[in-house]
């Protein structure tokens, strides 16, 4: 299979498949992003990366991430926030291609552990992530401060 890294020019295709990727998770109203914003904080802050799983020089998927640290490690790791296959191709290995490829990348720049979040309700890929080994962290809530909390947050 062939990857590659996008590239500004391709912030609409981005654009595109994250909406997609929304349509399915039933959140389409809550993508607010555009064109202008990924490219400010993808390509020009540099962070986030975006790379493509091709066919036959289609773009048919798609995994977005950026590095995190664990105090804990010592290092850094990779955090998938986005990792999408379009309908008509899914079930050919894309999707485990694509974690695959990540997981590469994070051995390759000394990165001591790969991790995403997944909905709940999402069962075919909660069993897809079980089949490759990954282990729940069942221990542990996500917490978010968003919108007026967060600027009120930053007020007090």
């Amino acid at each position: 299979m062939k990857f590659r890294f996008a590239k500004k020019d391709d912030t609409a295709l981005i654009l595109h498949l994250i909406k997609e990727l929304a349509s399915y998770e039933n959140m389409l109203d809550e993508v607010i992003s555009d064109e202008d914003t990924l490219k400010e904080w993808i390509f020009d802050k540099q962070k986030a990366e975006v790379i493509f799983v091709m066919e036959d020089e289609k773009e048919v998927g798609f995994a977005l991430f950026f590095h995190n640290f664990s105090t804990f490690l010592g290092r850094a790791g990779i955090y998938l926030e986005d990792l999408f296959v379009l309908p008509e191709f899914r079930g050919r290995g894309y999707g485990k291609a694509l974690l695959k490829r990540l997981a590469s990348i994070a051995i390759e720049r000394g990165c001591g552990r790969l991790e995403w979040w997944c909905l709940d309700w999402n069962k075919p890929s909660i069993d897809f992530y079980l089949s490759l080994g990954a282990v729940p962290m069942s221990d542990w809530t996500t917490y978010r401060i968003t919108g007026d909390t967060l600027r009120k947050m930053a007020e007090m």
